[in-house]
């Protein structure tokens, strides 16, 4: 399915720039980048939910720059202003998929993106369910009572950047506020769901077919209960 680079509308009345894909008027997904920015790899997550029947809109959050190696997406990482990426660039990209013609809108994100995905969660209150993919902010940023849309989360028990007991934290504090979530551990290391992972040739970083196909099978559930009901 043809993707198509847009300007969007920002809540602040500044412009966003992002990747847009499949059928107009289906439900809408934002797709968030991980740390290497919008490669190659996260445009075809975006084909892969276009392809199961949803709007997808990828936030350019980089503006056009790409992490080639581990140094370079770090600095790039370290340069985003998360809080403005989470309540300007992807809270607008979940308005512009409802102002043309999706009636429900998800947000997932992976690594970085999964961390956004938490943040959006708190910032962007139009979105209508939240899959996070092994990654989370720091746990003082999260406001767990802004959070009224449904959460799945995906977790690597291996994980050397974003530690199970900081997700053990998060649930906790996601259960005491009452909000609906399922979060689901895997035995597997960061990124497990990212099919170029061990080109990175990263320790830390391994791709897991079986974890992955799992996970993917959970998400596309609950964006369905969730999106298209």
């Amino acid at each position: 399915m043809d993707q198509q680079t847009i300007d969007y509308p920002r809540p602040d009345g500044g412009s966003a720039r992002g990747v847009l894909t499949g059928p107009v008027g289906a439900p809408g997904i934002v797709v968030i980048q991980e740390w290497w920015g919008v490669n190659a790899q996260i445009k075809g997550v975006a084909a892969r939910l276009a392809a199961a029947g949803y709007r997808v809109l990828v936030p350019d959050l980089y503006r056009g720059q790409l992490g080639v190696d581990a140094e370079e997406a770090s600095h790039l990482m370290q340069g985003l202003d998360f809080t403005d990426a989470a309540s300007q660039d992807i809270r607008g990209a979940v308005q512009h998929l409802k102002a043309s013609g999706s009636a429900k809108v998800g947000v997932t994100g992976f690594c970085m993106g999964g961390a956004l995905t938490v943040l959006s969660a708190c910032m962007a209150p139009e979105a209508d369910a939240f899959c996070i993919w092994y990654g989370y902010p720091p746990l003082g940023f999260v406001d767990v009572g802004k959070v009224h849309a449904p959460l799945m989360g995906h977790w690597a028990t291996r994980d050397d950047f974003f530690a199970i007991a900081g997700v053990d934290a998060l649930e906790h504090s996601l259960r005491a506020a009452g909000v609906g979530f399922e979060f689901f551990r895997y035995d597997a290391k960061h990124a497990f769901a990212n099919e170029d992972a061990d080109s990175k040739h990263l320790d830390a970083l391994a791709y897991d077919p079986a974890s992955a196909a799992l996970a993917w099978e959970r998400t596309e559930r609950f964006f369905a209960r969730h999106l298209r009901q």
